[in-house]
């Protein structure tokens, strides 16, 4: 959560108004808000948080970033959010607020600008354990292992809209720029 934060920073310096969209339900979501709002302190910037955990709300949380005056928005890694990509990139849009996304997927929608787990990584380690367990290894023999590949995606057409000039030093990161 930090490098998100940091991230969005550097991608919008001005932001002096941060705000994170977190679904309360989430059993992460205290815990991301926790470490977002201490980097946010380090970073100097004031920091809010909107909870969202229907469809109604996510229009709500919209007029309230309006009314905010938000610089920037942070949406929080959460399957509510994910299974709402199309709907989250459109009120971004709409509401022309630079937004930081958990999946590369939401960048390729249309979305800002994303930061998070590569789920093609994760997909090809389910696909060599599930090779290792037809081949007769016990499930319960194999060790536990999580995605260390995170992807940085860059939609440089949405930025184009939102008037945002992409640092370099931030592209030269980019794993993938969309054009």
């Amino acid at each position: 959560m930090p490098k998100r934060l940091q991230l969005l920073h550097e991608l919008v310096p001005a932001a002096t108004v941060i705000v994170m969209l977190v679904n309360p339900g989430s059993p992460t979501s205290a815990a991301d808000q926790k470490e977002a709002e201490v980097a946010a302190q380090t970073l100097g910037v004031q920091f809010h948080v909107l909870k969202a955990s229907a469809e109604d709300d996510l229009d709500r949380a919209f007029a309230t970033l309006i009314q905010m005056h938000a610089g920037a928005l942070l949406v929080g890694p959460d399957p509510f959010f994910t299974n709402r990509r199309d709907r989250l990139v459109a009120l971004a849009s709409q509401t022309a607020i630079p937004t930081m996304y958990f999946l590369r997927e939401s960048v390729e929608a249309g979305g800002l600008i994303s930061y998070g787990a590569s789920l093609e990584s994760g997909y090809r380690q389910v696909g060599l354990y599930m090779n290792r367990i037809l081949k007769g290894e016990r499930p319960a023999d194999l060790p536990v292992q999580q995605s260390t590949q995170v992807d940085l995606v860059i939609n440089l057409r949405t930025a184009k809209a939102l008037g945002l000039d992409i640092p370099a030093t931030l592209l030269a990161r980019a794993d993938e720029v969309i054009e």
